[in-house]
């Protein structure tokens, strides 16, 4: 795990609960549980100020980090797309987004591209991606402050369900994509029981907990969270959310209260 991600990772599930803020001191002690050290510390949070992800303020002799606005949004987003999963029954409509952008407007194409699949929508053609959630509307924002990309914005249906299945699998690695996620439920099997979990000492219980968001985080943005209706038979991927979120949730008490003593024997 990068350092970088370690802090937002602890801003998103811990520190984002006490204020969205920390003194420098209680940011270093917390890293050390990764073996992270003062001087990287100092070096990655002053990085991360420059670009914009805290605002910092001076108590005493203390620097205090804290999140701005586009961190705050950022958490928002990446935990919903983490722990909101869909589970509606689907209407058996795609929707569909069709593009054309000049070859000196390249940016702004794979700025759309980044957007769609983060949407959970997937290339069918070079300039058509489908998706079978509702979302459309989220691309026409998405795409307001790019006037040079235009955008046709359909929504349709197959000849059946054999063409819908296949259809999902040229649009996502559904192959490639199950096989990790059945590899992440063998590890996740592999844990002691929830109860066992909660009894871990609180640095042991938050380093565990952090590296199993870290590596469940990359999921979402290779999962477009297809409807069952689309999935191979035996689809891993709910089974390895639901073990995360049992784990996740276990972990939860001895890590934040190791959280919240750091905090509290640093502030004066």
């Amino acid at each position: 795990m990068k350092p970088r991600a370690i802090v937002f990772d602890l801003f998103g599930d811990h520190l984002r609960y006490h204020g969205g803020e920390a003194r420098l001191q209680a940011l270093g002690e917390l890293l050390e549980v990764f073996g992270i050290g003062e001087s990287t510390t100092r070096v990655v949070l002053a990085r991360m100020r420059r670009e914009g992800w805290f605002e910092t303020r001076r108590e005493g002799r203390e620097t205090v980090y804290a999140l701005t606005d586009r961190s705050w949004e950022l958490l928002d987003e990446g935990r919903t797309r983490i722990f909101d999963r869909q589970h509606e029954p689907w209407d058996g409509q795609w929707r569909m987004v069709i593009y054309g952008a000049a070859e000196r407007d390249r940016a702004d194409r794979d700025r759309l591209r980044r957007t769609l699949a983060w949407l959970g929508f997937g290339p069918l053609a070079p300039a058509t991606w489908v998706s079978p959630h509702p979302r459309l509307d989220e691309v026409t924002r998405a795409v307001a402050s790019s006037p040079a990309t235009k955008v046709d914005l359909l929504t349709c249906r197959s000849a059946g369900r054999t063409a819908d299945r296949e259809m999902a699998a040229r649009c996502w690695d559904l192959a490639g994509l199950g096989a990790d996620y059945a590899a992440f439920v063998d590890r996740l099997a592999a844990l002691p029981s929830p109860g066992e979990l909660a009894e871990l000492p609180g640095a042991q219980a938050l380093r565990l907990r952090i590296e199993l968001v870290s590596a469940y985080r990359t999921f979402p943005f290779r999962d477009p969270d297809l409807p069952g209706e689309l999935l191979p038979e035996g689809w891993p991927g709910r089974r390895a959310h639901e073990l995360f979120v049992a784990a996740h949730d276990a972990l939860s008490g001895p890590a934040d209260r190791y959280v919240t003593d750091v905090l509290t024997r640093q502030t004066p």
